[in-house]
């Protein structure tokens, strides 16, 4: 958590732009922080694309052409090809053999689309930046930040073809770890934009001494957000989701006695699928019981309408998330609930983003 950390407290550092003054510095900002929400946008697109998990279809395309792969086959015969590039695989020996090349399509373009809105986002946050710095209308310090976020998405794509690389194997299933690892990034990038964005909205002002501990508190609840997310992570890569499909018990127990059954112990919480989603079940228990006692200590600090806005936002967030956590558990995960999770998982997300930013 020490990277989720340093990323918060950066998000609350002031953001200077060159020493222009008036309406012209305005617009200025007003473009960044709009150009940095459309990104956040596509990125949230990008999150929920995530589907192709759900649907099975991530390793469907078994090269990595980040420029020729934008375009997808055009013909039979190209289609052939791809084809039978997957029958090579693990995947299609193992778990799909006999599909059909009409039934092959329908997994590839999921994996296709998720890909194509990756490089988009990639375009559309490279060439403004570019527009921007030799317009001058960001400084040199903003420059850096901008650049270590563009370097984050490019590192973001080389690390899902790492992800998708590890079921290219003997055994065709995604390492959840790397899945996590892919999920995390996107996540941080996405807060990076974000905070950013409304850094750049809100007008200079001086702190508020009455708000610093509800601000730490902020932080900390992005922080477990986050860290539920990973297990979110870790959760789907498990497949943790499928077994204990009760609520609020895990099959009658409160704690299952299987939770530790792999040795050594310490694999458990990354390995086990009933540590991995008794660890899950228990981040939202502890968000459940923190985000609305927040929520009370805060609503009595005096906030501008703006902040009181995010801070009645947040706890209704909590509870559609958790409502989809549960429907989705008990239901044995159907494909619309849980891509309406993970979209529910970053909502939560920019919620207690924007509170924290509305507290600075």
């Amino acid at each position: 958590m020490r990277t989720t950390t340093s990323t918060m407290t950066c998000m609350e550092q002031s953001i200077r732009f060159p020493s222009r003054v008036g309406a012209h510095t305005s617009t200025a900002q007003s473009q960044v922080a709009g150009w940095l929400l459309v990104c956040c946008a596509l990125v949230f697109a990008m999150v929920v694309g995530g589907i192709t998990r759900l649907t099975h279809s991530g390793l469907s395309m078994v090269e990595w052409q980040p420029i020729v792969g934008t375009i997808p086959p055009l013909d039979q015969a190209q289609w052939q090809e791809v084809f039978e590039k997957y029958q090579r695989t693990p995947e299609y020996e193992k778990i799909n053999r006999g599909m059909s090349l009409e039934e092959f399509k329908g997994i590839f373009w999921w994996e296709y689309f998720h890909r194509l809105l990756g490089r988009t986002v990639g375009i559309v946050f490279f060439v403004p930046l570019v527009y921007f710095v030799v317009r001058g209308k960001i400084d040199r310090e903003m420059n850096a930040r901008l650049l270590l976020i563009f370097l984050l998405g490019a590192v973001h794509g080389a690390l899902g073809w790492y992800m998708v690389k590890s079921g290219l194997v003997d055994d065709p299933r995604v390492s959840q770890y790397r899945s996590t690892a892919h999920l995390g990034l996107a996540f941080l990038i996405y807060a990076a934009m974000f905070s950013t964005a409304l850094a750049l909205l809100s007008r200079e002002r001086a702190p508020d001494p009455s708000h610093q501990r509800a601000r730490v508190y902020a932080v900390a609840l992005s922080a477990l957000v986050f860290l539920m997310v990973l297990s979110g992570g870790l959760v789907a890569g498990t497949h943790a989701g499928r077994a204990y499909n009760t609520f609020p018990f895990m099959n009658g127990h409160l704690i299952p006695s299987e939770y530790l059954m792999l040795a050594p112990w310490y694999l458990n919480p990354f390995n086990n699928p009933t540590a991995v989603q008794f660890d899950h079940r228990l981040l939202a228990w502890l968000l459940f019981l923190l985000v609305p006692w927040f929520w009370f200590r805060a609503r009595r600090l005096e906030l501008r309408p703006r902040a009181r806005l995010a801070l009645n936002v947040l706890p209704a967030a909590l509870a559609l998330q958790i409502a989809l956590g549960i429907s989705t558990l008990v239901l044995v995960v159907p494909v619309t609930l849980a891509a309406a999770r993970q979209a529910g998982a970053l909502l939560l997300f920019t919620c207690v983003l924007w509170v924290t930013c509305e507290l600075r």
